[in-house]
């Protein structure tokens, strides 16, 4: 007999879902509102929004220089949220994409 699982009995769901609120919602260095944006990929100043649309399309293309740039004005703590908040963003759009096509199929 075939186990199908179903979104809703993944064992995982509930740490990343845990994960994913106290990055963008939890204490940080940066506001909780720029957290969220850079997971939403929109909505935020221009310099950040060029970064976080590299790292949720192509995040290979990420260079030292890309994030050097910011650093002076945001700081090491706020830049290293940013960047966490975008590819957590970024992943569970995937995630989810790829669950709704599973569902679908």
């Amino acid at each position: 007999m075939v186990t199908v699982r179903t979104v809703t009995d993944d064992p995982h769901a509930v740490l990343c879902k845990t994960a994913l609120e106290r990055v963008l919602h939890g204490a940080g260095e940066s506001d909780s509102a720029l957290r969220r944006a850079a997971a939403d990929g929109a909505g935020l100043p221009e310099e950040l929004q060029r970064l976080v649309t590299t790292i949720q399309q192509h995040a290979y293309k990420v260079t030292d220089a890309d994030v050097a740039a910011l650093q002076a004005r945001y700081g090491d703590d706020r830049m290293f949220e940013i960047i966490v908040s975008a590819a957590l963003g970024a992943s569970r759009k995937r995630l989810l994409a790829g669950l709704k096509a599973l569902e679908e199929a």
